[in-house]
């Protein structure tokens, strides 16, 4: 048996080392925990959730459960890149090195600012509108975050109709004492400076946590400067044994300097470089809560949250691409004036989850089920013309061109029924039904003077979803399946054309498909776990532009038709293994723990199914070409993202060296090999990053943390960028370094 699983472990490492080189294409359990050891261990694996938690069913569904004190990593920055390394396929956009935004996909799908993901804090909304403009501008400082929990396309049921599924960050509590102060302060290269101040604790039926997070630095890069603050607040009143009330407000504010993208060229001379020192960003951002549990009887768990936020996107700078000079005009001794952005975001929601357990027989059954009410409203101002300064300066001379008013109400009711029918055995469906109201109106832009007027559109839809899934227990492991209908609701950038000639389908259609999964986890006699599954994702409806004639006329010109064009499928591999090595040889008493493990993901990202047009000529001899896109790789989706780490730990000191391989990928649907004069498209290479994180903890209350983050120094970069915080190539942050040293009292 042990010769099998060093087989099993050989096997993961290598293929995630060298199987890119060869890949092409190919067409309730209790959360499991290593065992109990005498040894301080930082469990490098994520947990699984047990069948319910939370008023919350997850049988049957893939997902991997993060505890951030087991993990040795920079989470001073938030450096997505270690902390997500446990969990396969899970792509990560590195724009900058402040860690201000996380911006994490899976399974090929755009990491941008998590936007495919339902993007949550303690269970509730924390994005600038989950149908609208999902895009989460805000997320929690890691220092502050217990857990993270990722669940996949098995979601869109319980929590919402994304592709990706649920991200959720669980912020830390004191559950024990009266009273806990604990402090983390840190400093890095290029001026990093960081604090982390929290109290909390327990009084008769009262419970609180306040935390606050200060973090400025320069950056790696020139022009790169940046402040954040984020301050949260919880407090708990517990009327009973089975019923609290709960009361959460956090705030956020940051300012960050962006030093936009390069071409090609600037990027091999000095990635460092930077043309833009005039372009700055922040947000400032409030989220609320209040949230009733209760225990209605023995069978019956209801939880009801109220939730909203309040916050901006607010952008000033130069959008023009990295070749064009951002240079003082001789003729007016000055710059040119800026473009000026800005979002308003007004949200509210009020959702409700139960779990009713009842029997069949001799045998315990589980409902999950809830309604979810929810409104925002977006007020979105662009294309001011601003100041010809440097600094973070939203003033606007005149009026913006682009003003626009969104609206999206949302009603959802759900439902998942876990039937056991054996004790090894489940079988759970589920459905949801949505719906949602879209509208927009407003000015699109100004002409001559006069308004171009966005007339109010309006896209309402009834959307049911389906799903089912599986799950046979093996004592400590298990087989899962789950297909999950999800659908993306149009966004507000959907509705209004990039251009004021361009024109929108009326009856414009939301993204459809749906998510498969099928795996088989657990883990071995404390010192195995794992997890290998094989994924399906449809998506289809996706939106694109058909190059037609004015009123059907080649001597009058062309106009884009923006509508539903195309399919794209993602499947692939997923796999995790972590061997605790000390312990299957029984020798962890005397040599500590050493763990090996390994994240390997192959994903096939192709369009099935995909229209586009080109035009040549001038009137009235303009020719319109049109062809396909069929066998072409999704943008963004690289085919392959692997890890490796080694970690160590003892009764006091514990460390860990990790190895990401990420695939090439392309950064247009068009799959342009060459890059453009201007940075904005072609292939981003392959590339590889080694991190090394470390932790001393000494006197029962005190710890010193240090790491490199890139210690080899490689040169690479995760994207490029046509708009903001580009356009252009976006370079990776270079080797830097950090120390920190804490205390809980």
């Amino acid at each position: 048996m042990r010769a099998t699983l060093f087989v099993l472990l050989f096997t993961t490492i290598y293929s995630s080392t060298f199987a890119q080189d060869q890949f092409e294409e190919f067409d309730n359990d209790t959360i499991k925990k290593l065992a109990p050891v005498v040894l301080f261990a930082k469990q490098q694996s994520p947990e699984r959730m047990p069948e319910t938690k939370g008023n919350v069913l997850f049988s049957g569904k893939k997902n991997e459960v993060l505890k951030l004190s087991n993990i040795n990593a920079n989470l001073t920055t938030n450096n997505a890149r270690e902390v997500f390394s446990r969990i396969p396929g899970v792509t990560v956009w590195e724009n900058e090195g402040s860690g201000i935004q996380i911006n994490v996909g899976v399974r090929g799908l755009s990491p941008n600012r998590s936007w495919e993901l339902n993007t949550r804090q303690n269970g509730y909304d924390i994005s600038s509108d989950v149908f609208g403009y999902p895009e989460a501008y805000y997320n929690p400082p890691l220092e502050a975050v217990e857990t993270i929990q990722l669940i996949r396309g098995g979601a869109s049921l319980q929590f919402g109709p994304q592709f990706g599924g649920m991200l959720n960050y669980i912020l830390k509590r004191e559950t024990k004492k009266k009273f806990s102060f604990e402090t983390q302060n840190t400093v890095g290269s290029y001026n990093l400076i960081s604090s982390y101040n929290a109290i909390g604790g327990n009084f008769k039926k009262f419970s609180y946590y306040i935390y606050n997070h200060s973090r400025s630095g320069n950056g790696w890069r020139d022009n790169n400067r940046f402040t954040v603050r984020n301050t949260h607040a919880f407090l708990e009143y517990r009327f009973t044994g089975k019923t609290k009330i709960a009361a959460e407000y956090t705030n956020s504010d940051y300012e960050m300097q962006q030093p936009g993208g390069l071409t090609d060229a600037q990027f091999n001379d000095n990635p460092r470089q930077s043309g833009r020192k005039r372009n700055w960003f922040g947000t400032p951002w409030n989220v609320f809560s209040l949230s009733l549990d209760t225990k209605i009887n023995e069978n019956w768990d209801f939880n009801t949250k109220l939730f909203g936020v309040i916050g901006e996107r607010n952008s000033v700078g130069v959008t023009t691409t990295p070749n064009i000079e951002d240079a003082i005009n001789p003729a007016t001794n000055n710059y040119s004036n800026r473009q000026v952005d800005r979002d308003f975001y007004k949200n509210f929601g009020l959702e409700t989850r139960s779990i009713y357990r009842y029997s069949l027989g001799k045998i315990k059954n589980n409902l999950a089920f809830g309604i979810r009410m929810y409104q925002a409203k977006t007020e979105r101002k662009q294309q001011g013309q601003g100041t010809t300064g440097s600094d973070f300066d939203l003033f606007v001379e005149n009026e913006y061109p682009r003003d626009l008013d969104f609206t999206t109400r949302n009603l959802a009711i759900f439902a998942e029924n876990q039937f056991k029918i054996t004790e090894k055995f489940s079988v759970t469906p589920g459905l949801r039904y949505e719906y949602i109201s879209s509208v927009g109106n407003g000015r699109l832009g100004i002409s001559s003077g006069d308004a171009i007027v966005l007339a109010e559109k309006t896209i309402t839809r009834n959307q049911p979803l389906l799903g089912i899934g599986f799950e046979y227990k093996f004592r400590s492991t298990n087989i899962y399946a789950n297909i999950t209908q999800a659908f993306r609701p149009v966004l507000f950038s959907d509705l209004t054309p990039p251009a004021v000639t361009d024109v929108i389908d009326p009856n414009l259609k939301d993204a459809s498909g749906f998510n498969a999964d099928l795996g088989y986890r657990g883990t071995h006699n404390g010192f195995l776990n794992f997890d290998f599954s094989l994924f399906y994702l449809s998506y289809n409806n996706r939106i694109g532009g058909v190059r037609q004639f004015v009123n059907n006329d080649p001597t009058q010109g062309t106009f884009l038709f923006r509508t539903n064009l195309g399919e794209t499928v993602n499947k692939g591999i997923e796999g995790f293994v972590d061997l605790n090595v000390t312990r299957f040889f029984g020798v962890e008493k005397p040599y500590g723990n050493l763990d090996v493990f390994a994240t390997v993901s192959f994903i096939d990202s192709k369009y099935v199914d995909f229209t586009t047009f080109t035009t040549a000529g001038t009137a009235p001899n303009i020719i319109i070409t049109e062809s396909n896109l069929s066998g072409n790789r999704v943008e963004n989706a690289p085919r392959y993202i692997h890890n490796v780490g080694v970690s160590w730990s003892n009764n006091n000191f514990s460390t860990t060296i990790q190895h990401k391989i990420s695939g090439k990928i392309f950064t247009d649907a068009t799959n342009t090999q060459t890059a453009s004069a201007n940075g904005v498209t072609g292939i981003v290479d392959a590339y590889r990053v080694f991190d090394l994180s470390a932790e001393y903890k000494f006197l029962d209350n005190y710890n010193v943390r240090a790491g490199v983050n890139n210690f080899t120094d490689e040169v690479y970069a995760t994207r490029r960028s046509g708009g903001y915080p580009g356009p252009g190539i976006l370079p990776s942050e270079g080797r830097t370094f950090y120390v920190s040293i804490g205390a809980k009292f």
